[in-house]
């Protein structure tokens, strides 16, 4: 574990920021802390919130094609 901790240090930032995010969840799912939500978090909510009610909706057809094209 340690050693794997040290080479963090060395990752892109994008990665280690995917790291933090994945580590606060684990943490609060075995520690019951609650996940407080940030100000770009909230923001990008406030976005889907609007988009969604313009009606910005993506159909079946376009998630089934990202789906494939990223795991398939």
């Amino acid at each position: 574990m340690e050693e794997l901790l040290e080479r963090v240090s060395t990752w892109p930032e994008k990665a280690q920021e995917e790291l933090a995010v994945l580590i606060a969840d684990v943490e609060a799912s075995h520690l019951g802390n609650e996940y407080e939500l940030t100000a770009d978090d909230l923001a990008a909510l406030d976005r889907s919130l609007a988009d969604v009610e313009a009606g910005r909706l993506v159909d079946d057809e376009e998630i089934t094609a990202l789906f494939n094209r990223h795991f398939g």
